[in-house]
């Protein structure tokens, strides 16, 4: 079994609410991600997947697995930000490819135009 440790986690109410106020969102048709640069030397991630947007536990249980484990696999191309990943509306009932896809895209944008990162 994969891990997702601590380290990799934001934990505290305050570490989400400073990527949802002050970081950058990247748009795409099924998820949003707001990341904010943090000082720590590597990408962390929290989740927000919301009842209203995907009301049954099995469908939100299985968009998270999905994300962490894109982002265990994606983390060493990520700068050092603090990510929230949100679903939006009609996500709930993607195909797993289709959700694929959309990480895909979210990684590469969040990758390509935060400062530090390793494409600049």
């Amino acid at each position: 079994m994969a891990r997702f440790p601590r380290r990799a986690r934001l934990l505290k109410p305050g570490e989400f609410q400073a990527a949802l106020k002050r970081g950058k969102r990247h748009n795409d048709r099924w998820l949003t991600a707001a990341c904010v640069v943090n000082d720590l030397g590597h990408p962390r991630l929290g989740l927000a997947i919301a009842k209203k947007s995907v009301p049954l536990a099995t469908q939100r249980n299985r968009i998270k697995r999905k994300i962490r484990e894109t982002f265990r696999l994606q983390q060493l191309q990520l700068p050092a930000v603090d990510l929230v990943i949100l679903a939006r509306p009609g996500c709930a009932g993607i195909p797993a490819a289709e959700l694929d896809r959309s990480l895909e895209r979210l990684w590469k944008r969040i990758a390509a135009s935060s400062p530090g990162s390793s494409s600049d």
